[in-house]
């Protein structure tokens, strides 16, 4: 694949991942990327390749894909050792883009890069088609996902490889940006444009590029006025239809850079001030599947109402570990820097003889208004299907059966730091649960 000088550099790059999971693990099975001129948006360019995980059991786990990916075909790819300098000099220095690719690919990049010890590529700019669709076409197009933009402007059907979809995801960009333009022209008549006056070309990627990095900031900014106003027991609810893992917003461990999470003050409930986690300026939330409860549903402590404080235990994969060990760190630090003096508790609990089975607390919150008696939303899952959990009335007797030592559970939560009567740490409060009966 060509490339011009460093020192111009500038073709965008357009690329996607396919990736293969098992457990907590997830490992990268095709890379693929177009080049584009972004003063024309044609593809000069194209790379791709499958690549054979470095853990076999991935590539002997991984099922037949419609798409043509198969253990057979995986098991002779290169490596991401063998690829990684040509995926270095076609990414580094350039403007990215890819359909939520802050939240995934780029995650994904980094990762894969940490994993054979090498410097992982960084670019002049990003455009997240995701975040900027959003942003500047609204929701008429659905959950604005590749596949339903695609079906939306009539492209086909997404392959999910890597190479078809970063090039259905130019093609939907120029069908939404065309749109945008003749929308913009119905508001504009020729007598009220001035002379002389330069047309903004809505279709300059770098131009886009600027704003999708205002877009994220912004976002980010957003993000902290929205928590401004909940209170620690009305924290904002998970997006959820039929309770299925739909994860939008919610990271799992291995999609998170340890170096890019930070903590800030942000104000919090009438005028208070608490840490909050962030991940490349979004709210730090995470998501884990198949939690194995350890100790199930706990009353010791009440609420301001007298109510009791509802917990459990779960035992934690080390990714979580991970994770959680450097949001201790990193919000203990910002504590401590701004003058507290409190005690500070690990939210991973390691008891001496258990160190290899560390676990960790989620906390079902109280509500103080509305139907639900729950601030957390639960569904059962079995053979049948997943079926949400309607409660009457508090009453943690009625929760004690779903959370049995040895049930499984997928939890979807956010990590809030607190600091009370010199005791400081983090609680894990959960805004999904889908518990396992079989």
């Amino acid at each position: 694949m060509g490339s011009s000088s460093r020192e111009e550099r500038s073709e965008i790059a357009f690329f996607d991942v396919e990736t293969t999971r098992r457990g907590q693990r997830i490992a990268l099975l095709e890379f693929g990327a177009i080049l584009v001129c972004p003063e024309k948006l044609v593809e000069l360019d194209s790379y791709s390749t499958l690549v054979r995980p470095a853990d076999v059991s991935l590539i002997s786990a991984l099922y037949p894909r419609r798409n043509g990916i198969t253990p057979d075909v995986v098991a002779s790819a290169p490596t991401f050792l063998q690829i990684s300098d040509h995926v270095y000099d076609l990414l580094h220095g350039r403007i990215w883009a890819g359909h939520n690719i802050r939240r995934f690919d780029r995650v994904r990049i980094r990762k894969a890069f940490a994993e054979i010890g090498k410097r992982a590529p960084e670019p002049k700019g990003i455009i997240d088609s995701l975040i900027l669709l959003t942003k500047k076409f609204g929701k008429r197009a659905g959950d604005m996902k590749m596949a339903t933009l695609a079906t939306y402007f009539g492209l086909g059907e997404q392959t999910h490889r890597s190479l078809d979809d970063v090039r259905m995801n130019l093609e939907v960009l120029k069908y939404c940006a065309a749109v945008l333009l003749l929308e913009s022209s119905l508001h504009i008549t020729a007598e009220e444009v001035e002379p002389n006056t330069a047309q903004r070309n809505i279709f300059d990627m770098v131009q886009l590029s600027n704003e999708i990095e205002e877009s994220y900031e912004m976002s980010s900014t957003e993000s902290s006025e929205m928590y401004s106003v909940e209170s620690s027991e009305m924290s904002s609810a998970v997006a959820v239809s039929d309770g299925r893992s739909d994860s939008a917003g919610f990271l799992e461990p291995d999609e998170v850079l340890i170096s890019s999470i930070s903590a800030s003050f942000v104000t919090f409930f009438r005028g208070s001030q608490r840490i909050q986690l962030f991940h490349e300026g979004f709210i730090l939330q995470l998501c884990c599947s198949h939690l194995k409860v350890r100790f199930g549903i706990s009353t010791k402590f009440l609420d301001h109402a007298g109510r009791p404080r509802l917990n459990f235990v779960v035992d934690a994969p080390q990714s979580l570990c991970e994770v959680l060990d450097a949001c201790d760190g990193i919000a203990q630090k910002l504590s401590w820097d701004s003058g507290s003096s409190s005690e500070w508790w690990p939210v991973v609990i390691r008891k001496d003889g258990f160190v290899n089975y560390p676990t960790v607390r989620l906390h079902i919150p109280n509500t103080i208004s509305g139907d639900n008696p729950y601030g957390t939303e639960m569904y059962q899952k079995d053979s049948g299907g997943v079926q949400k959990l309607v409660f009457s009335k508090y009453d943690p007797a009625e929760l004690d059966p779903l959370f049995t030592p040895g049930t499984f559970v997928d939890a979807f939560f956010s990590i809030d730091p607190y600091d009370y009567q010199q005791n400081a740490g983090s609680r894990l409060v959960a805004k999904k649960l889908i518990i396992h009966t079989n």
